[in-house]
């Protein structure tokens, strides 16, 4: 049976709580990918950073003015909000990830069957989940492309 170190992507894209989301979102965009742990100095995981929660914080500040459902801007937005998008640019720059990152986090550890690390992300609706080691370590990360990866070995 697959286990997480068997499936998991490593190494695992990761950032600081104290870097901004302007290099959180050069990093997501650099990389092709929707979402990393947040890891402290020793490299434990204190929390998840996406796509989705820095969309969700742009809408908040005007980066994103007049969304549409799907988080991407309008075609009807107003030319008076580009005033307000480019302060909300400069915020994304000064606001750090430990503002908006994700604090509840869901890891299994490298043991970890690969069954059940499905099961968790779908109880949990995640799309990625980190592993880590006997000392509580990042070392991997299971995401849904992983999960399509190893039932696809089956």
């Amino acid at each position: 049976m697959f286990q997480a170190k068997d499936i998991m992507s490593t190494p695992a894209i990761s950032i600081s709580s104290e870097q901004t989301l302007k290099e959180a979102i050069s990093l997501l965009a650099e990389k092709k990918v929707s979402g990393f742990p947040v890891v402290d100095e020793q490299d434990q995981v204190i929390g998840i950073i996406s796509d989705t929660d820095i969309i969700a914080y742009s809408q908040k500040i005007s980066v994103v003015p007049h969304t549409t459902l799907s988080g991407w801007i309008s075609p009807y937005a107003n030319v008076e909000d580009l005033a307000s998008m480019k302060k909300g640019y400069e915020l994304l720059g000064k606001t750090t990830v430990k503002e908006i990152m994700t604090k509840k986090v869901y890891t299994v550890t490298e043991d970890t069957d690969a069954p059940d690390v499905a099961k968790l992300m779908s109880k949990r609706n995640i799309n990625r989940i980190p592993v880590i080691n006997s000392e509580g370590k990042l070392t991997g990360i299971v995401t849904r492309a992983d999960m399509v990866q190893c039932m696809a070995k089956y």
